[in-house]
């Protein structure tokens, strides 16, 4: 068997495990399992002897994140590919197949990433099944085994009861149904849930494509052959690639096409879609499920989420009740209700309420800031820059700055002065002074910054000199 390109699906915005994982930091980046995030976890899942180098498709503001991140876990050979705007899966996994085109027999593994795969090892010896009937040129699709009648999924109809690590044929797909007709379907042992992973080799992708949605190969090989490498990224070239219509995978290529197999799986397979998918993962025998500073008192089926080291979160008497508590918001639904969160989200956005997409921490490539206190003329940050980390050369039109060294060293630029701040030690910058800081040192660097002004938003920043590129 040939080594297996790992595609890896990074763009989504997960808003239904909100408030955990929003738009500018989705659930894929959280350690919500404790330990690697999500995405870290599928990095490692898709390496070692069966792969090759992976291929990570995501946006432009997770660009820095998602490279630190498969550092973290020692892969930082991946390729990191920035779709401009989002257009589904099917224009995403094209791009991919068009990358990897020269080698037209190779397999190419996709993968979303932020599910979680409790049991690797039964996973990899399903892909080693499937790899055999892409090799014959099939299109293999992943279906994971029911064991309860699921309506949050579409399922995948085979045309016999399909043993585990064998390969079906695809009678269907089926749209996501009501409950009396996914009890149906778990009772008939011929439906699986569809996972959204998927086997094939490049060129037979890139051939049903051509046959089913031909509409979407020219903008995406424009995107791709006039996109640009940008500090170790492949930007794709944003308005051929916002010409292409947004589609899956499913209705583009899969429904349509009439060489698919099946790849039954039971290796402890979740989305984790929704707060009750994660409490189903986590649970033990329906007890509760704590994370963070959290006490539980008489509480039953209950999960319960801190993310804030100064909040401690007391569940008393609940039942069946999700509770997550973070510095700037806090959820608590009836587990029955937690596939709504995400009409909760659409309701604050409508109202025009930061905390729908803004999550408390910002990262950036540099590191992280994160506001303590917030009035009209002030704002108090705290600022993590990573060793070797440096902010943009800038100045501000409406505010002055002051910085307090907390942890580690700084050397500080302002204007044509340059000096090394130390814990306990500060600088001024007035207001429309060029200057610019960064950690010299080994170990994360800290401060405390206060700003005053009349304006204190985040686009009174005139960058002179960005070592990111950021414009």
């Amino acid at each position: 068997m040939k080594q297996i390109h790992p595609i890896i699906l990074c763009g989504g915005s997960g808003t239904r495990l909100w408030p955990s994982s929003r738009k500018s930091f989705p659930k894929q980046f959280s350690p919500l399992l404790g330990g690697d995030s999500l995405y870290q976890q599928t990095m490692r899942r898709l390496s070692g002897e069966m792969f090759g180098q992976p291929l990570v498709l995501t946006n432009e503001e997770f660009r820095f994140l998602a490279r630190e991140q498969a550092e973290g876990v020692g892969l930082a050979d991946a390729r990191i590919v920035l779709e401009p705007v989002g257009r589904d899966t099917a224009p995403a996994i094209l791009t991919a197949a068009l990358i990897l085109r020269d080698t037209p027999d190779d397999l190419m593994l996709v993968a979303p990433s932020d599910h979680l795969i409790a049991d690797p090892a039964a996973f990899l010896d399903a892909i080693r099944a499937g790899a055999q009937a892409a090799e014959q040129g099939r299109l293999v699709t992943f279906g994971i085994t029911p064991d309860a009648p699921e309506t949050g999924y579409g399922y995948l109809e085979v045309t016999s009861k399909p043993a585990v690590g064998e390969v079906a044929e695809l009678a269907q797909f089926v749209e996501k149904p009501d409950e009396d007709r996914a009890r149906e379907m778990l009772a008939s042992g011929i439906h699986l849930w569809n996972s959204g992973i998927f086997l094939f080799r490049v060129g037979d992708i890139i051939a049903a494509f051509e046959a089913h949605a031909p509409d979407m190969l020219e903008p995406c090989k424009s995107a791709l052959d006039t996109g640009t490498e940008d500090l170790g990224f492949l930007r794709l070239d944003g308005a051929a690639y916002a010409s292409v219509r947004a589609q899956s995978i499913d209705y583009a290529v899969m429904e349509k096409a009439d060489s698919i197999s099946v790849v039954p799986v039971d290796a402890g397979w979740s989305d984790l879609g929704s707060w009750s998918s994660l409490h189903a993962a986590l649970a033990v025998d329906g007890a509760n499920v704590e994370a963070g500073r959290v006490t539980a008192i008489d509480c039953e089926n209950s999960l319960l989420r801190s993310e804030d080291d100064t909040i401690h979160l007391v569940g008393l008497g609940l039942k069946n009740t999700v509770a997550v508590a973070m510095r700037d918001a806090v959820l608590v639904a009836d587990m029955a209700h937690s596939q709504k969160v995400k009409q909760v989200v659409e309701t604050l956005r409508r109202e025009n309420v930061a905390q729908a997409d803004d999550y408390p921490r910002f990262h950036r490539p540099w590191g992280w800031y994160e506001t303590l206190c917030l009035g009209t003329r002030f704002q108090v940050k705290r600022i993590m820059v990573k060793p070797g980390g440096i902010l943009s050369l800038q100045s501000h039109v409406h505010r002055a700055e002051h910085w307090i060294v907390v942890e580690g060293s700084a050397r500080v630029t302002v204007g044509d002065e340059v000096k090394l701040i130390s814990e306990n030690e500060s600088v001024y910058i007035p207001l429309g002074a060029v200057h610019r800081m960064e950690n010299p040192g080994k170990v994360a660097m800290y401060l405390i910054e206060v700003q005053t002004g009349s304006y204190l938003g985040e686009d009174d920043i005139e960058r002179y000199e960005d070592v990111y590129d950021r414009s």
